[in-house]
């Protein structure tokens, strides 16, 4: 990919990050700029935000990329599990030209940090071949699914049912703060959950994204599934560097 400065923007359910991001390296060119959102954010609220996101940034009329933690299909959102849900039916694309005056594409959060990982990250040696799966591990879960290097979009595995309810209901990152686990014992839910999700797609390789992944030392060893196990390369930021690679491609 040629060299060329894109704005990747990822929106979560309590803030949005963005920073400018060269695609033909994924470098992040400045740092990145956390803008926080009120609980279940509507599109006023994300509005605002990515405004003042590109005032920090000083960005005009570059393009943009730019993640939604739920279904996109056709460019239109379809679920809004942690946020306002009068999302449901907004073209993001659209949505985001109108009031930047940018060309934009956007794509799922997971999908996108899957992106960035298969492109730049570890994903990298199963561009041409196997099954990979990665799971952002936050305030939900997240998953990409690759195969053979190709993204099948909005596979929703965090809402798989596991143990009677959500899997992310029952393991995400957020679930291991809020009940006040120790490493161990969400480890042992996190083990749950991935034996399910091997029962079904039986992946190569299996890529763990989120903040939590940076603490991979503390509960790496209590996982065992046939896949490899590895912590995401670009971790909490793998989402608006895969917004800015997907823009790269998609906007020409």
């Amino acid at each position: 990919m040629k060299s060329e400065i894109i704005l990747g923007i990822d929106i979560g359910g309590s803030s949005i990050k963005a920073a400018p991001i060269d695609v033909s390296n994924a470098e992040i060119v400045e740092p990145f700029q956390i803008v926080n959102l009120p609980e279940k954010p509507g599109p006023d609220d994300v509005r605002d935000a990515i405004m003042k996101a590109m005032e920090l940034f000083n960005w005009k009329d570059g393009k943009i990329g730019c993640t939604f933690p739920g279904v996109i299909q056709n460019k239109t959102i379809l679920t809004t599990a942690n946020v306002d849900v009068r999302w449901q039916g907004v073209n993001l694309e659209s949505f985001i030209e109108e009031f930047s005056g940018c060309q934009c594409a956007a794509l799922n959060d997971a999908d996108a940090a899957g992106v960035a990982e298969m492109a730049f990250g570890v994903g990298q040696a199963y561009k041409e071949q196997g099954i990979v799966l990665l799971l952002t591990l936050g305030t939900g879960i997240g998953s990409a699914v690759f195969v053979n290097g190709n993204l099948l979009k909005n596979t929703e595995f965090g809402h798989m049912e596991v143990m009677g309810m959500d899997a992310e209901t029952y393991a995400s990152a957020a679930v291991k703060t809020r009940e006040n686990l120790s490493y161990e014992a969400w480890a042992g839910r996190l083990q749950t959950i991935l034996e399910a999700y091997e029962g079904l797609i039986y992946p190569d390789l299996i890529i763990l994204g989120g903040g939590i992944s940076k603490d991979i030392i503390e509960y790496e060893h209590f996982l065992h599934v046939k896949a490899k196990i590895i912590p995401a390369k670009y971790q909490n930021q793998a989402g608006l560097v895969g917004a800015a690679l997907y823009a790269g491609e998609q906007i020409k």
